[in-house]
């Protein structure tokens, strides 16, 4: 499959989405802290073309792509721009693409509380939360909203305790875990803002 990550059978891939505009070591450490408490083969990050949720357009995605290898360079993490290849705009359309590419993959979806929280307003939500199981890193501070989130309480019998994270790609979803910890305290946002005021 030129062009696609090449996957080794038996392995399981943590995919972790979205506009690195720009990346940051708050996604480095949350990528490193996924491999370990989910006990993942790889992690691939989904850079994405753009952002249906965001009204802010990102920046040229050759240049978030690029500086997501630089930031990002660990053996186990695989930069990608799956979705323009695809040329889908929803996750769950990745993650139907995806599916059907690797067949015999297990996948788990990784996405912060701040994720959760407004993850009711992605496109097909509940389709994704019934067909790959999601990992969920949170501040301590995060915690209580994303577990009130709309999406945590309506898929609550699902919720998998923390202690069998490193179990979470063996479960049939819907099945989902809220893992907290320590947190970079950064964002894209606030850093194109400090970027703003400095040109």
């Amino acid at each position: 499959m030129q062009g696609f990550p090449s996957v080794e059978p038996g392995l399981t891939i943590g995919l972790l989405g979205g506009s690195f505009d720009p990346p940051h070591e708050g996604h480095v450490h949350i990528t490193k802290l996924a491999l370990k408490i989910f006990n993942l083969s790889k992690i691939w990050w989904l850079v994405c073309p753009e952002n249906p949720i965001k009204s802010v357009i990102p920046s040229d995605i050759n240049s978030r792509f690029l500086a997501s290898k630089i930031i990002m360079n660990h053996p186990s993490v695989v930069i990608t721009d799956l979705e323009r290849k695809f040329k889908t705009k929803y996750t769950f359309q990745t993650l139907i693409k995806l599916k059907k590419l690797y067949p015999t993959t297990k996948f788990v979806w990784l996405m912060g509380a701040d994720n959760l929280i407004n993850f009711h307003h992605w496109k097909n939500w509940d389709w994704i939360m019934k067909n790959i199981p999601v990992g969920v890193l949170a501040r301590p501070e995060e915690q209580i909203k994303a577990g009130l989130s709309h999406t945590a309480i309506k898929f609550g019998n699902y919720r998998l305790p923390k202690e069998k994270s490193i179990i979470l790609s063996n479960y049939i979803p819907p099945v989902w875990t809220l893992i907290t910890g320590p947190m970079r305290n950064i964002s894209s946002t606030e850093i194109r803002k400090k970027e703003y005021r400095h040109n």
